[in-house]
């Protein structure tokens, strides 16, 4: 949890956590990781914006699995 915030929004989102289903746990991270490759792609087309798609997609998966390329 991110430190920078008041203890009583940090105590509220883990409350908000602990009340979470699993199911929708998963549904949240999914979109973080979507969002994650989009940001990520959208990075790599700023940086080359000639790459071609498939290149953009696997660039921006290495990316988010951890690559500094």
């Amino acid at each position: 949890m991110p430190t920078d915030c008041p203890s009583r929004f940090r105590e509220r989102d883990i409350e908000v956590l602990r009340r979470m289903t699993p199911a929708e746990k998963i549904t949240v991270m999914n979109g973080l990781v979507r969002q994650a490759y989009a940001l990520a792609a959208a990075g790599v087309r700023l940086r080359d914006p000639d790459l071609p798609e498939d290149l953009v997609e696997a660039r921006a998966r290495a990316l988010v699995a951890g690559d500094r390329a």
